[in-house]
């Protein structure tokens, strides 16, 4: 990259700083104004994300700011490639669609929505982050907005919860500081693009890097330090959910995207990157079966949660290290990254889509869904939708997402990993369909609501569904755009 800042770096210090201020705003002014900044925010943020997005595509180069005009190593590096900007723009686009959807549901606004604005930011942070440190600073304030989502309802079980989630995630981040801590008395700097120049395989560089492995992957809750995940988005009100297994697991994904492929690109060797596609695969079966065999509709869906996850993992494997190319520039690296981006809709959406039922019934136990696709049509279907992107079903982004892993394991020689991609998405199949079954279904005794649901929120969770699928009119290529501000990919522009 260019060692000088670029001329819409200052987007980048707005994508952090507008979510913080909104916090800032809605402590100060309190109760019900806090919600009314939060809509005040949201757009002005999406607009910002789409800014970003849009400077990426025409210069063809990633955005980068240092922080006080200090450059690294002394100064922090605020730096947007491809895959920054996308995730920047799927955050901005759940964050909205979240926003309007928990609008008519909490009775205590000031605390969620601080929460989210606070999550919104630190997301931001993650993915704009120059140096690991500040990448570890932007982690843990996620970690602490997004722990007390989980027992906004004040239960015994889901204080429980969050208090596991938040034991997984300072386990986490022990081993990932001591991983930085090595690198940083070995190389002497932290900032990725130094570092990347400095690194080379050695015993201090490995110990660091599946130290930092490791504490990420139980972030993400990768199988099989899972442990955390369903009883936390299981038991979050429907909006925390979506927000937390459409979003906030994707952090940790993401660093390690940053490790393997930015710090160390040429470290990584075939057989280290297998351990994480066995832990994905094991995932992806456990998660999947696991799902098939609950009563409640949220724990199912957050089962899947886990399964899903998996499939994220199936990238290192096939994309370190090919036998021709960069490893950015196969079909398995686009999969992996749509794979995330195409989750993230589908997976909120369900977890509306279910709160939406268990408001409307009173409970989301499966077994008494029947007649429910009648009362909430656009409800139901919307969770179809979502279910499409799960079993990779065209036209959906899980389809795009999982035909591109799947190119990509016959272009390796690696036909295992077709083999799981093709059984989760039967096991995948198994359980939407179980739930759809049920929804479909007509009801013993005539179907009487709890509650009356707005067409409005029923439209949100469509609109959020509907991004899931229209991400299956993706080309079934490695995407360019993608591959912006990659080291060594010689792209340099897309006009």
């Amino acid at each position: 990259m260019p060692g000088s800042a670029t001329a819409n770096g200052f987007l980048l210090v707005l994508a952090v700083i507008l979510p913080f201020a909104g916090v800032l705003v809605s402590l100060a002014l309190g109760g019900r104004n806090a919600e009314r900044v939060a809509l005040i925010v949201m757009p002005a943020g999406l607009a910002i994300a789409l800014a970003i997005v849009v400077a990426v595509w025409r210069t063809g180069n990633a955005l980068q700011y240092f922080v006080g005009n200090w450059k690294p190593p002394l100064g922090v590096a605020f730096r947007a490639d491809g895959l920054s900007a996308v995730m920047i723009l799927t955050s901005a686009l759940l964050i909205c669609g979240i926003g309007l959807f928990a609008r008519a549901q909490f009775s205590t606004p000031l605390v969620f929505w601080t929460l989210l604005l606070a999550v919104w930011g630190a997301l931001n942070g993650v993915f704009i982050g120059g140096d690991l440190f500040n990448l570890y600073v932007a982690l843990e304030l996620l970690t602490f907005a997004a722990v007390p989502l989980v027992s906004l309802d004040g239960r015994a079980e889901t204080l429980a919860a969050a208090l596991r989630y938040l034991l997984f995630a300072l386990l986490g981040s022990i081993l990932y500081l001591l991983g930085a801590a090595l690198l940083y008395g070995a190389y002497g700097t932290l900032d990725i693009v130094l570092l990347s120049a400095r690194i080379h395989a050695q015993p201090v560089a490995w110990a660091a890097i599946s130290l930092m492995t490791v504490g990420l992957l139980a972030k993400a809750a990768l199988y099989p330090f899972h442990l955390w995940l369903p009883p936390a988005h299981a038991g979050a009100p429907a909006p925390a959910s979506a927000l937390l297994s459409g979003l906030v697991v994707k952090a940790p994904f993401f660093l390690v995207v940053r490790l393997w492929f930015d710090v160390m690109p040429g470290m990584p060797e075939r057989a280290t990157a297998q351990i994480l596609g066995v832990l994905g695969a094991a995932a992806i079966i456990f998660g999947s079966v696991v799902a098939l065999r609950q009563a409640r509709l949220k724990l199912l869906i957050a089962y899947s949660t886990v399964a899903q996850i998996g499939y994220l993992f199936l990238m290192f494997p096939l994309a370190v290290r090919p036998e021709g190319g960069y490893p950015w520039s196969t079909a398995a690296w686009t999969g992996g990254i749509l794979q995330a981006i195409s989750h993230a809709f589908a997976k909120a959406a369900m977890f509306m889509a279910a709160g939406l039922i268990a408001e409307a019934l009173g409970h989301d136990r499966i077994a008494g869904l029947s007649g429910i696709g009648r009362a909430l049509p656009i409800t139901v279907l919307a969770f179809g939708l979502s279910g499409l992107s799960l079993m990779g079903l065209p036209p959906s982004g899980g389809f795009v997402a999982k035909a591109m892993l799947l190119t990509g394991a016959v272009a390796e020689g690696q036909w295992w990993w077709a083999l799981v991609v093709l059984v989760g998405g039967l096991l995948a199949g198994g359980y939407v369909f179980l739930v759809l079954a049920r929804a479909l279904g007509d009801p013993i005794e005539p179907l009487r609501l709890s509650a009356q649901v707005s067409r409005r929120r029923q439209a949100v969770v469509m609109a959020v569904a509907l991004c899931a699928i229209l991400l299956g009119f993706a080309p079934l290529r490695p995407s360019d755009f993608l591959q912006i501000g990659r080291p060594d990919t010689g792209i340099v522009g897309l006009r």
